[in-house]
């Protein structure tokens, strides 16, 4: 909502002091956001005058010298705009003005001094959809009683300051003049005038000419007047500038007083061309594929879900979001016929979202007063009669199945000041309440208060615990420390942690958007549930909530790919979301992806694989205190893991998660990915950890390799390894696996290198080869294995 300085003004007396600055400074303090303020036109240094002589330029065919009269001074001024001819009243801009086009300074063209510059109403920046093109051809000729040397602006009624305010949703009041004068009023201490309303009627009566059928329960409130014999011509200066400060284009007078009433009041109006109309208006619901063509000449195809205005032949506006071209007022229209009524917020809001957002809708969606209906009606008859000749007929059309009734809250001083803190007395509090608009009666140490229909936002006490800490001031408000038995905390530093491992392992954390589209939700998962779908999503691109956080982690893969940046290592801890059992549940997930190369040191890089990967899995397993006892295991993969390249991660018996490489169908690049269900792992208690002194014997380390089938699994062969080998074999590593020409077919080599110690003294070789031929005899003999020599 745009606010105007000059259109405010109206309805509250501001002091002449206050700066548009200090407005929006005070109106952020009580809840109010602004995006920005400031003048309406920022073109500066400009003046009024008068050309007395113009000449053509003796260098140019099309440029004029000018003798302009600024009333202290004659300024020569070159001007190549085709109107420029003596007598003419126009805007100066002087040696330094600042226009949106540039600064003006003094120079010289084509060998000719000028001292500024002769401007149009296009030159002074407003915006394009303002302008005539008359505005746009030529210099501004300004009418006989504008005064030489004043502010040009002042005298077009330009010289207005607005506030663009980013309001909250609950404060639908708020998206009109007269709501934000209310506020103003209440952070002022200012009073908020009437507005006029008074009007003649003639003695034709409306139900005598006009009928009106409402068909559905989704109008609550629908009133209609007639107006005869309105003039269509141009509004007066003071609308159009409004309007323009709030952004909307001027087109007539009579088009203009709908707009200038919903901005005023808040309150959509719609003026109907009453002979196209007809007698009868009807409100429904739209047919099933009905079609529409609206003002902006779109051909619409409505819903069942779709109000609409209809007469006897067919629909002549939507409700509540735009009307029918058919119905339109236009240059030739006399009579008209006026809407002010209430839809239902969801449908209208539903229907602008499909078709079209309008200002309108806007309003109709946060909700109306039914006081401000009644009040826009009258408005828009008094507006008719004065500036549009018109003849407004006796009389009202009108269905209301609304509750008028203000609201009537009991509070009292000490709900108040329990909430916000505070020590507020009575008379205090009531003086909020007073300046809000609200009545307040005291009535055994309680507050009566009387909230107008106005603020449809405030229903419930604690909507008035609110108000009273807003229009008070925060600031004010005393910091305290809060009176209670105060304990340590049980926030769960484990997640810190695991990223702070992580950043120590080289990786980056992101942060992604939970969004996917429904068809990726499966993806990168074998797992059984339904997709949590979005009611309402932003697009079809994101109508849904992920299961698995890869999908987004290979968005952030691909954008620095596409930025030419290869080396990846990164991570994400957030929530999975899905659908199980009709019961909406969400998992804490860890995902972490790598492709290029990976650092190790300074000087020292490898190219990522699995193997870098399952590194990375087992430093944070052993960091979360799951040493020996987790297990990666072949299994079922997704589609989009290679199965050669894979393994779930199994901790304690149960699958927590999957690592592995993508398959190529899937993304052609080597990238590797890991996930793994923090809440699956967490439910897997650890023991205290314990510390053992480094063994001050020395170890001895022996190698061997054997071949045998390829389907065997290493980590079965390291099982049967440690149970051959008792307590002194600490450490059993693989080093290498080899299948080539000079392996058998459907076999391999695995190469272990194993480590013996002994605590209490040191290992002799004799010792060490003992247990080392055991090992070597139970793998020969247990898989069929033959040694390697080589």
């Amino acid at each position: 909502m745009i606010l105007s300085k000059n259109f405010v003004s109206d309805y509250i007396e501001l002091d002449n002091d206050l700066t548009i600055e200090k407005i929006a400074e005070d109106m952020t303090r009580v809840g109010n956001e602004y995006d920005s303020c400031g003048k309406f036109v920022q073109a500066t240094n400009l003046i009024i005058g008068e050309i007395v002589e113009c000449k053509d330029h003796p260098n140019s065919d099309h440029l004029h010298l000018c003798k302009v009269n600024i009333g202290s001074e004659i300024l020569n001024i070159v001007c190549g705009a085709p109107n420029a001819r003596a007598g003419i009243k126009v805007i100066v801009a002087l040696d330094g003005a600042e226009l949106p086009g540039g600064t003006i300074k003094k120079g010289t063209i084509r060998g000719e001094e000028s001292n500024g510059m002769l401007c149009s109403i296009k030159e002074l920046g407003l915006d394009h959809k303002f302008l005539k093109p008359a505005d746009i051809e030529g210099i501004a000729e300004l009418g006989s009683d504008a005064v030489v040397g004043e502010d040009p602006l002042v005298y077009l009624g330009l010289d207005d300051e607005i506030i663009d305010f980013e309001l909250t949703a609950n404060r639908g009041d708020e998206l009109s003049v007269l709501g934000l004068a209310y506020e103003l009023g209440a952070i002022y201490s200012k009073k908020v005038k009437d507005i006029e309303l008074d009007y003649q009627e003639i003695k034709e009566k409306v139900d005598d000419e006009f009928q009106v059928e409402v068909k559905t329960d989704n109008c609550k409130l629908f009133l209609a007047k007639k107006v005869k014999n309105v003039v269509i011509q141009e509004s007066p200066a003071f609308i159009k500038n409004r309007l323009m400060a709030c952004g909307i284009r001027p087109i007539n007078n009579v088009v203009d007083i709908s707009n200038y009433v919903m901005l005023e009041t808040g309150q959509p109006l719609h003026f109907y061309d009453a002979d196209r109309l007809g007698d009868t208006l009807i409100v429904r619901m739209a047919d099933e594929q009905e079609e529409l063509t609206t003002l902006d000449g779109e051909a619409r195809t409505l819903s069942q879900d779709d109000i609409v205005i209809a007469n006897k032949e067919g629909s002549v506006g939507l409700a509540g979001v735009m009307g029918g071209l058919t119905t339109e007022v236009e240059q030739d229209t006399k009579n008209i016929i006026i809407e002010s009524a209430i839809f239902d917020s969801v449908r209208v809001r539903k229907t602008s979202k499909k078709i079209l957002r309008s200002e309108a809708s806007n309003r109709f969606e946060k909700g109306l007063d039914p006081k401000r209906t009644y009040m826009a009606m009258e408005r828009a008859c008094h507006l008719l009669e004065r500036y549009a000749s018109g003849e407004v007929l006796k009389g009202r059309i009108t269905y209301d199945k609304t509750d008028c009734q203000d609201k009537t809250i009991t509070i009292t001083k000490e709900n108040i000041n329990n909430v916000l803190g505070t020590n507020l007395d009575e008379c205090t509090i009531i003086d909020v309440f007073n300046r809000l608009g609200f009545t307040t009666k005291v009535k055994s140490k309680k507050l009566l208060v009387t909230v107008p229909t106005r603020r449809i936002d405030i229903s419930i006490k604690e909507d008035l615990i609110e108000e009273v800490g807003r229009i008070y001031g925060i600031n004010n408000i005393e910091g305290r420390l809060p009176k209670l038995d105060m304990r340590k905390g049980t926030y769960d530093k484990t997640t810190r942690a695991i990223r702070g491992k992580l950043v120590d392992l080289g990786l980056n954390e992101v942060l992604t958007q939970i969004f996917i589209n429904e068809g990726q939700g499966h993806d990168y998962t074998t797992d059984d549930f339904e997709v949590v779908k979005l009611l309402d999503p932003l697009s079809i691109e994101k109508n849904a909530l992920r299961y698995s956080m890869i999908p987004s982690l290979m968005k952030v893969y691909e954008y620095n790919k596409s930025h030419n940046q290869k080396d990846i290592s990164i991570f994400e801890m957030a929530k999975g979301f899905y659908l199980k059992n009709n019961t909406y549940q969400e998992d804490y997930k860890l995902c972490i992806l790598m492709t290029g190369e990976y650092y190790l040191e300074l000087g020292n890089k490898k190219r990522v694989d699995f193997y870098i990967l399952k590194g990375i899995v087992e430093e944070l397993l052993h960091f979360l205190g799951y040493e020996n006892r987790y297990t990666f295991e072949v299994g079922e993969f997704p589609k989009e893991f290679h199965p050669g390249q894979s393994a779930n991660i199994n901790v304690a018996g149960k699958i927590v998660g999957i690592m592995g490489k993508l398959h190529p169908n899937t993304c052609r690049e080597d990238v590797y990915v890991a996930e793994i269900n923090l809440d699956q792992l967490f439910k897997n208690k650890t023991g205290k950890i314990k510390y053992k002194e480094f063994n001050k014997y020395p170890n001895i380390k022996k190698d061997f390799a054997v071949i045998l089938d390829k389907e065997i699994q290493a980590s079965e062969i390291m099982k049967t390894i440690k149970k051959a080998s008792g307590k002194t074999l600490t450490n059993i590593e693989v080093f290498d696996v080899y299948v080539g020409k000079n392996i058998e077919e459907n076999k391999k080599s695995i190469a272990f290198s194993l480590t013996f110690e002994d605590s209490s003294k040191t290992l002799t070789d004799e010792e060490v080869a003992v247990l080392f031929d055991k090992i070597i005899k139970e793998v020969e003999k247990k898989y069929q294995a033959t040694l390697r020599d080589n």
